[in-house]
């Protein structure tokens, strides 16, 4: 489907209203979005255009256009639409008191490009830096389109936006996830994007309708709490596929019906064609982790997935597991280097979902998918419990890494198509329909659908 191009009028922003209170550049300030204890929301409701190099936008938005480094806390408010343009990126300073956390009351529009993505960072680098992109009850839409997300999932304080707003955190008691959405009736697409380096979890899902297409989760959680690439809960409707996640400490994915109200609808998750490297290795005492937890009545399509070097294969605890009738499980391809790693994704594994459908190696390296370019650590130990790379940690991500797979992979054939995609037709994000972009190569479709699936197994990017 082809955007239309309906020209509307826009927020005015006039640099000459702007304080620099946490935004060091010549954006908006969203403090003025939220009074921060004065009245000065003179842009607020501006009925003439704004036109920036890139677009026009919508009357009342809020748009980033420049670097922005944040020292405190955003929040978009309840009916606001936040719009960062490509190449932006957003450092977020540690050491602040109040972690920092950009705060969704509202909507988001991430518009980046393979060319200029727009980034989330922090001034040091390092995990658990700032908070993370935490969205509200009333969030309709947000759009992570070529974004990388990094050093997120720091502990919030009671002070903290997301825990004066009653999102996430009840209690403190650890971090927050480097992108967390809750409203059951919301929508949000994860596209193209790159998350790595967070401390917590890359994602935590209690609600919403959502595509998650062709990114990378990388190097995510810590030995002492774990940390889930994609952790999903009730009150979701979800597309997952085409994803690489490497090296996420506890589960590449947590598949559950938990964590909301009853009267919730369950969860339903079609995940097919994605690729699980090196994932679980820190969690071996206490039996939790591996590649994929399944729990809670959930009742995934999960199918055409490569699990490679990581703790088991597909897990569920001993009761209140998956809905084994409504779900489907196989077929998955599951490959071992090691012996260890063959015993624990072998038939009678304690907490193992076992199916004679898959294809797995019942002998150290049996079934290799043949990566074109990939490289594994070689002390590495599945079930290391420490992130020191001489005790068998995985390496680094690099960017580098091809996981294509050469010519005559076994993993390039054997899954199946004769399933439905929860959103054949993709999910529509108006306020990015309501964009009038002046260059092509900058804009983007307003619909986001899920590829149709393959019969090879694991991702293609």
């Amino acid at each position: 489907m082809l955007k239309s191009k309906v020209i509307y009028s826009v927020l005015l922003m006039a640099a000459t209203t702007m304080f620099s209170v946490s935004c060091e550049n010549d954006n908006i300030n969203p403090y003025d979005y939220v009074s921060n204890g004065n009245d000065n929301n003179q842009n607020q409701g501006s009925t003439e255009v704004l036109k920036t190099t890139v677009a026009e936008y919508p009357v009342g938005s809020l748009v980033w256009t420049k670097d922005t480094t944040l020292a405190e806390s955003v929040e978009i408010p309840v009916g606001t639409s936040l719009y960062i343009e490509p190449g932006v990126t957003v450092t977020c300073k540690s050491g602040v008191q109040v972690p920092v956390e950009i705060v969704v009351l509202g909507n988001l529009y991430c518009m980046g490009t393979a060319e200029k993505p727009v980034t989330f960072t922090s001034d040091t680098k390092k995990p658990a830096d700032w908070g993370g992109i935490i969205c509200g009850y009333n969030s309709e839409e947000v759009v992570l389109n070529h974004v990388e997300i990094a050093y997120a999932g720091a502990t919030p304080t009671e002070s903290s936006a997301s825990f004066q707003n009653k999102l996430f955190k009840t209690t403190i008691d650890g971090g927050v996830p480097a992108f967390h959405f809750c409203n059951v009736n919301g929508k949000f697409v994860m596209a193209s994007s790159f998350l790595h380096d967070n401390y917590n979890d890359q994602t935590y899902f209690t609600g919403g309708n959502g595509v998650i297409i062709n990114n990378i989760f990388a190097d995510s959680g810590n030995a002492a709490d774990g940390g889930e690439a994609i952790n999903v809960k009730a009150g979701c409707k979800l597309d997952i596929a085409n994803n690489i996640i490497y090296n996420a400490c506890t589960n590449a994915f947590k598949l559950s019906n938990a964590g909301n109200s009853e009267v919730i609808p369950l969860t339903e998750m079609t995940v097919y064609n994605n690729t699980v490297v090196d994932c679980g290795w820190r969690r071996a005492k206490n039996k939790k982790g591996g590649s994929v937890w399944v729990e809670k009545a959930a009742k995934p399509v999960f199918v055409n997935n490569l699990v490679y070097d990581s703790r088991y294969g597909l897990k569920q605890p001993k009761q209140d597991g998956a809905d084994m009738e409504h779900s489907r499980l196989t077929p998955n391809f599951y490959f071992a280097s090691t012996d260890k790693g063959v015993e624990q994704m072998a038939e009678g594994a304690s907490l193992g979902i076992w199916f004679n459908t898959d294809i797995r190696s019942s002998v150290a390296g049996q079934f290799n998918p043949l990566f074109k370019n990939f490289r594994q650590s070689d002390v590495m130990n599945i079930n290391c419990e420490v992130d020191y790379l001489e005790k068998g940690a995985p390496l680094p991500f690099d960017k580098s890494w091809d996981f294509h797979f050469q010519g005559g992979s076994p993993a390039l054939s054997g899954g199946v198509t004769d399933f439905v995609r929860l959103f054949p037709n993709g999910i529509p994000f108006f306020g990015m329909k309501k964009v009038n972009f002046f260059d092509a190569n900058d804009d983007i479709n307003y619909y986001f659908t899920a590829p149709l699936p393959s019969a090879r197994f694991g991702a293609w990017m």
